[in-house]
């Protein structure tokens, strides 16, 4: 079942005689998804005020539409969201809703923060068929209860999304990656020097083949200089080298997590507390990349591994991405747990949005 518009979407939640699997391009197929197909196909940009940093969407539009229309008035969605797809094997199409659903954040999350920090708004519909706004279309008219956060990161399991609100930020006209060549296991020490230093980083993390990537960006002067501050500081570390031309591949690669596209093995991603993730690191054994100065680590291990128990102990979480772990997410505290279920309870009480994907 495909919805092309708001008042679709709603009637067919209402109408819904049992569980539905809310999908917007499919790209990011983590954890069961249990019910009939729910597609998401409410497309087009519905306001765009380059002046005010403001974007409205309908969350069944296209990341790469989305990216495109504002990098031509030369801004970007602040918190550089992943496509999951290639490296999961999910041959669709980003949607701009799929990104919030996951709270999809990119290497620039350590400077700008995550999706739900640039989320000013979003329409959603709920368990009941219900069309519930929050938040608004510009930054000072964000009021009540932030809704608009707690959606980010939910996958689908609270309403699903008819339209999201971002604010922007101008694009960078130029960066610079400083390249310190050590292993993965001693480049945290590192990175959060970098991230400790007065140089603005915009990334930091780590590459095989490449090593310990630290960015900033900026006017072409102050990232020339703050490269050269870099250079310096990253010095004692290992050798190091400023690459500019190829900067941006650089961060592509590990954005969209290119080493592992097309390897076998399970892919994990442990959200963890930085200073630990050389010893997680060390546990794990298996291919890695880090990201926010060591604080995100995807590792691809042998199939059948079980990440969270060759990392333990360790401060966070751990989510299998791809692969046949019994359970995708990280179970929950008891705590937080009672609160999710309640949280459910009064978005869905019949338990039909996605029943079994954070499980």
């Amino acid at each position: 079942m495909r919805v092309e518009s708001e008042a679709q979407l709603a009637e067919a939640v209402r109408d819904a005689g049992g569980a539905l699997a809310v999908r917007g391009g499919g790209t990011r197929p983590v954890g069961r998804c249990l019910g009939e197909p729910l597609e998401v196909g409410i497309s087009g940009i519905t306001l765009y005020e380059p002046g005010a940093l403001t974007l409205v969407v309908g969350a069944g539009t296209p990341l790469a539409e989305v990216e495109a229309a504002i990098a031509a008035e030369g801004q970007r969605l602040p918190f550089e969201p992943a496509d999951w797809g290639p490296v999961l094997g999910a041959p669709g199409t980003s949607t701009v809703g799929g990104v919030v659903a996951a709270n999809v954040s990119g290497p620039r999350r350590v400077q700008a923060g995550a999706c739900r920090d640039s989320l000013i708004g979003t329409r959603f519909v709920d368990g009941r068929g219900q069309i519930v706004k929050n938040g608004g279309r510009v930054m000072k008219n964000v009021t009540g209860y932030d809704l608009v956060k707690l959606m980010a990161g939910s996958w689908g399991t609270l309403g699903v999304m008819s339209e999201v609100a971002f604010k922007l930020l101008p694009a960078a006209p130029s960066q610079a990656t400083v390249v310190i060549d050590l292993p993965a296991g001693a480049a945290q020490v590192a990175l959060a020097a970098a991230l400790g230093s007065p140089f603005d980083v915009s990334g930091a993390g780590w590459l095989p083949g490449i090593g310990a990537v630290v960015r900033v960006e900026g006017l072409a002067e102050s990232v020339a200089y703050r490269a050269e501050q870099l250079r310096k500081l990253m010095e004692p570390f290992g050798p190091v080298r400023i690459e500019e031309d190829g900067s941006a591949a650089i961060w592509a690669s590990l954005r969209d997590l290119e080493p592992f596209i097309g390897k076998d093995g399970d892919l994990w991603r442990l959200s963890v507390k930085p200073s630990e993730a050389s010893e997680i690191v060390a546990r794990l054994g298996g291919e890695v990349l880090l990201d926010w100065g060591g604080g995100l680590i995807w590792a691809l291990l042998p199939e059948g591994s079980d990440a969270r128990a060759l990392a333990s102990p360790y401060t966070g979480h751990a989510t299998c991405m791809r692969g046949a772990a019994g359970v995708t997410f990280e179970p929950e505290p008891a705590p937080i747990a009672t609160l999710t279920t309640a949280l459910r309870a009064q978005f869905d009480p019949k338990g039909i949005l996605n029943p079994g994907r954070m499980g």
